[in-house]
């Protein structure tokens, strides 16, 4: 029996992971960096929420609401490949999200600087006439508080205990360090202006490529069962959307999304257990597990 658990919990582990392969490991060189605890640190909130596997559930929510701002969706319409290569994009926004929650402070500027870089040739006009830029710091505060309140809203529906809301608060105040590094604007800070926020933004609305990337989210082509999970996880995302935005991109969660996510990213949490990258940056830290935490171990950060 015990070697029919670790089977199953190898392939889902090897199948989770091969998704977020597509791009080189952002903690390569995280142990040079002995004694830095990162933008964060190791009594971070940050580093507990997204250690666990209901960032996979954030993760989408996040790419919904972004495609709720037309100039936002016309962005990454106009200038990104996720058609064409949808796997190198998300190990891309996985490995962004990873090096910043965890890296050491050379490795979290890192990746705000290839951030920046590649916004400044991000320019065009939306399908209603209005100029975007990337790097405008509303445009670039809607995509990272999109992040931020969608990780959050994943955990308190899908995580394994409940965050009370001086955590929830303090999590989104730790995120205001990354916000401001990037140069965003506004950065509100607490949970519930952060939601406000979003679900009351005037910019919300309909457009060509948000309703494009929706449809890529939706009915995306990875093969069986991977697809099967993708769906229940995408379902489970949508629920958590407020009903302004999955009004202007025209979606709505089907029946019992929330139950079957929880179950879904209950299998998730016990094949894979919590990021390797947790592991990785305690130790580089030098600060102790928490007890009770099983970390994944892979080919990768942790040793």
């Amino acid at each position: 029996m015990t070697g029919r658990r670790s089977g199953w919990r190898s392939r889902v582990t090897d199948t989770a992971v091969g998704l977020f392969s597509h791009a080189p490991d952002p903690l390569a060189d995280t142990f040079g960096y002995p004694g830095d605890p990162g933008l964060f640190g190791p009594d971070s909130v940050t580093w507990r929420i997204m250690g666990d596997t209901s960032t996979f559930i954030g993760g989408l929510r996040a790419l919904v609401v972004q495609a709720a701002h037309p100039e936002v969706a016309a962005g990454v319409g106009d200038h990104s490949n996720y058609r064409d290569d949808p796997l190198g994009r998300l190990s891309r926004t996985a490995s962004y999200v990873t090096a910043t929650s965890y890296g050491s402070m050379p490795e979290v500027e890192a990746a705000i600087a290839a951030v920046r870089t590649a916004h400044r040739q991000i320019t065009g006009v939306s399908h209603r006439d209005v100029a975007y830029s990337a790097s405008s710091p509303g445009l670039a505060a809607w995509v990272h508080n999109s992040l931020v309140d969608s990780f959050l809203a994943a955990h308190r529906v899908y995580g394994p205990l409940p965050i009370n809301e001086a955590d929830a608060d303090r999590y989104v105040s730790e995120q205001t360090r990354l916000g401001s590094m990037l140069g965003v604007s506004p950065l509100p800070e607490t949970a519930h202006d952060l939601h406000a926020w979003l679900a009351d933004h005037p910019d919300v609305g309909p457009s060509p490529a948000g309703r494009d990337a929706i449809l890529f989210l939706a009915e995306t082509g990875l093969p069986l069962p991977t697809r099967v999970a993708y769906r229940l996880l995408y379902q489970a995302a949508v629920a958590t959307v407020p009903t302004r935005l999955r009004h202007a991109v025209g979606i709505r969660p089907g029946p019992a999304a929330r139950i079957s996510g929880r179950m879904t990213i209950g299998v998730l949490r016990s094949a894979l257990g919590y990021s390797p990258a947790w592991a990785a940056a305690l130790e580089r830290s030098g600060a102790p597990r928490p007890a009770g935490i099983r970390f994944r171990t892979t080919a990768g950060v942790t040793r």
